[in-house]
């Protein structure tokens, strides 16, 4: 099996809730969430992938470069690669039972694993969904970064410490769900947290925590001042709010600030291995990956998960080599080029 078969396969089984377009930009799939789309207008989630996309890469080849690294460790897990599946969640819902939760989890785990890669799992509104992510995380042995939704703190700590307790390497919450519009008879299941809460989870939580949803510098400082030891440069794929910058516009600058400080994720249209070197350029120290994995998983399970995160990876030496890099530990902003976008 190819990657145009996984896809094809993948068209005919998400019924119209992903028509697995050619290019993967939001445009087509606009306001239609749930499903695949971005918000609103979908403005947030085609900026994402307009914001790579004005970055292009210059081609050295005058060089001796024979033998690339690739090879890193995140959060004490060796990965073959800097690359992971983003947390997803909701499969029913968004891709119209094409597949059960259970089996895009166990696509994403099992597909990871033997890409020699890590992936994450998501949490939803109901209880079922980290329930699901925590049996995968026990059944992998601890392969997985669990992320859970800015619920009640005492709730975040209480989850946190059940994913340990499944082996999860650290966990994550991914704040830039304050605003889903989740409710119980007590009122509002997600919101902002300040910074106390996040050290409480901290001190609470014997593992690295991770935030995901930082996407300007200054709450970047803020969170390497309390402690966090990761932060996913992300605005949820454009599916939380209309007219937000692209991640790659944010990146540099949270990068300028607190490189160094923690692990700095990045998410938000990476497309192939030459994104994923885009990336880090950029400041990234890894990326993670969402709808493309998706629609890899309807396509052909872990099957097809491991396909594409084996291309991804071969697309990245392919951009190292012919840009002269060696490492991902030094990938210079220098192999980069800004093009004008259209209307700027």
């Amino acid at each position: 099996m190819n990657i145009q078969e996984v896809r094809n396969n993948a068209r005919k089984k998400l019924h119209g809730f992903c028509r697995v377009c050619p290019v993967c930009n939001g445009k087509t799939c606009a306001g239609e969430v749930p499903g695949m789309g971005g918000r609103g207008s979908g403005t947030t989630f085609q900026e994402n992938i307009k914001a790579l996309s004005s970055y292009k890469l210059n081609m050295r080849t005058l060089h001796g470069l024979e033998k690339l690294e690739t090879a890193c460790t995140l959060f004490g897990t060796p990965l073959a690669a800097p690359i992971m599946a983003a947390p997803l969640a909701g499969a029913e819902q968004n891709l119209g039972g094409a597949m059960t939760e259970d089996e895009m989890l166990e696509a994403l785990f099992s597909g990871s694993r033997a890409a020699g890669l890590l992936p994450w799992g998501g949490d939803g509104v109901s209880p079922a969904f980290f329930e699901t992510v925590l049996k995968f995380l026990s059944s992998s042995g601890g392969m997985g970064i669990p992320t859970i939704k800015p619920r009640a703190t005492h709730l975040i700590i209480q989850m946190a410490q059940e994913a340990v307790k499944a082996g999860a390497p650290a966990v994550a919450i991914d704040i830039d769900a304050a605003a889903f519009p989740a409710r119980d008879e007590k009122g509002l299941l997600f919101s902002p947290k300040k910074p106390e809460d996040i050290q409480a989870v901290i001190n609470a939580v014997p593992v690295p925590l991770i935030l995901k949803g930082i996407m300007t510098a200054d709450e970047a400082a803020l969170a390497a001042d309390i402690g966090v030891s990761g932060i996913v440069v992300s605005n949820h794929g454009g599916r939380v709010m209309d007219e937000m910058p692209g991640t790659a516009d944010a990146l540099p600058a949270i990068a300028g600030a607190v490189k160094g400080r923690l692990t700095i994720l990045f998410d938000g249209g990476i497309r192939s291995g030459v994104d994923v070197l885009k990336a880090l350029a950029l400041g990234a120290d890894a990326v993670l990956v969402g709808r493309p994995l998706l629609i890899a998983a309807a396509g052909a399970g872990a099957e097809g998960v491991a396909l594409a995160l084996h291309a991804m990876r071969s697309e990245l030496e392919a951009a190292m080599l012919l840009t002269g890099t060696p490492s991902i530990f030094q990938v210079p902003p220098s192999i980069l080029t800004r093009v004008a976008r259209p209307g700027t």
